[in-house]
């Protein structure tokens, strides 16, 4: 309980780093997009801005020289009407000689004020509620008008001479259209930032269940084999503690009468033995560290050697061998895995055959591959069985198992030496009964 507990803890925070990861990088794209889209957007109007500064920047004396030499400007009488004269004829000049008719010019004295209300047609009105800040000057800000209307502006001063005062320039632009494309830009990026969280959460599930399965599963068999394990030992070891107990009580007793105490006492103490021996194998081929040692040989002459004095035992108990060997090629094996591999598979079909059955040896060429059956006409095997059947500790009869020495180690010992040679092994119904495993292995 405490392994499954600790595998959904572990789900979880797979879950939440995962959504945490995927939430990261959309919210980073969508500021990024969003940072490109309003620099875009605004790039125009700023430009435009920053134009319009320098031509006004450039208004120099000929304007001035031009005007002196006017009828107009001989016609004044006073200095003072002369110099009020220039400094009106300035601010014309600087409010006309913007190209750009959308950018309103405000000109303000050092004080702050406005000087050319009357010239402010489309916002005159809200002359009053325009802000004005000496200090920023020479960069790009923005301010609402109205309290719906918002504009981008830009101040600079453009020093007077001799006769002229110096002007505060205040350059504005409307920029509602860029605002409502720029806001619609957000919404529309901040649904999608939504939408992919959320889609991140349910593909975060989907990944983290996929990350975690192969760990979950690996748990879940590492208890299996260990409750397992414990409860194969547990039997040969109380078997014999009881027989070794019974001796004790009885330390006269010659050995004749015991016999049979003793000689369960081995057997149990041999199939310890060879669970464990079994279980070292397994433990090799989950660390991956057991490297084959090949040799070059005639398979059919191999398994003949292998198969002889298993035949004279089979003939004893009723049962007949029969070899149909048919392949002709030498081909590259671990010998003593091979030989473990057979002993496995015949063993197996001996068990679970009855008096009058046939198991058959099959050897062949398919697909450029060394086929090899040994197939029975045995009790056979459900089909759940032949899907588990080269589980660990898996037995389709315990009982029947237990009786014959068996502990579900076999099989999944076979499943690894056919993998680690690079290949498969099968498990099928015989006909018209028994089972048939066909191996398939490379030349």
């Amino acid at each position: 309980m405490e392994e499954k507990s600790e595998l959904k803890l572990n789900l979880y925070k797979h879950i939440i780093y995962n959504l945490i990861g995927f939430a990261i990088i959309f919210i980073i794209f969508g500021i990024f997009i969003f940072c490109l889209v309003e620099n875009i957007a605004y790039s125009n109007i700023n430009q435009s801005l920053y134009d319009s500064q320098n031509q006004l920047l450039e208004v120099d004396n000929e304007h001035f020289e031009l005007f002196t030499n006017s009828r107009e400007f001989e016609e004044l009488e006073t200095k003072e009407l002369i110099q009020d004269t220039l400094k009106t004829y300035q601010d014309k000049i600087l409010t006309r000689r913007i190209g750009n008719p959308n950018i309103i010019v405000i000109l303000r004295d050092m004080d702050g004020n406005i000087v050319n209300e009357n010239e402010l047609m489309r916002i005159n009105e809200y002359s009053e509620d325009i802000s004005f800040n000496e200090n920023n000057l020479d960069k790009i800000y923005e301010l609402k008008i109205g309290d719906q209307y918002s504009y981008r502006g830009l101040n600079f001063i453009f020093e007077g001479n001799d006769i002229t005062d110096s002007r505060y320039v205040q350059l504005l632009i409307n920029v509602d259209s860029e605002k409502s494309i720029v806001s619609n830009y957000f919404q529309i990026i901040s649904a999608s930032i939504v939408v992919g969280i959320i889609c991140s959460f349910f593909a975060s599930v989907v990944l983290s269940k996929k990350t975690l399965k192969p760990l979950e599963e690996n748990v879940i068999r590492q208890m299996e084999f260990v409750q397992n394990v414990s409860h194969e030992l547990r039997t040969p070891l109380t078997i014999i503690q009881a027989k070794q107990e019974l001796l004790l009580q009885e330390p006269n007793a010659k050995i004749i009468d015991k016999s049979e105490d003793i000689s369960l006492t081995l057997n149990e103490t041999k199939r310890l033995t060879k669970l464990v021996k079994d279980l070292l194998i397994l433990s090799r081929a989950d660390s991956k560290k057991l490297v084959l040692q090949k040799e070059n040989i005639n398979i059919d002459e191999y398994i003949k050697g292998i198969v002889s004095p298993y035949k004279e035992i089979a003939e004893m108990e009723g049962k007949n061998i029969e070899l149909n060997l048919n392949y002709k090629v030498d081909i590259d094996v671990d010998t003593n895995k091979i030989y473990q591999l057979i002993i496995i598979l015949l063993d197996n079909a001996i068990k679970y055959t009855e008096e009058n059955d046939k198991i058959e040896i099959k050897t062949y060429m398919k697909d450029n591959k060394c086929v090899i059956e040994v197939s029975d006409t045995g009790i056979g095997v459900s089909d759940e069985g032949l899907k588990r059947i080269f589980e660990r500790f898996y037995r389709e009869d315990t009982a029947r198992s237990r009786e014959t020495g068996g502990s579900g180690l076999g099989l999944s010992i076979a499943n690894y030496i056919v993998t680690a040679h690079g290949g498969t092994i099968k498990a099928s119904h015989n006909t018209p009964k028994g089972t048939v495993f066909t191996i398939r292995l490379p030349k």
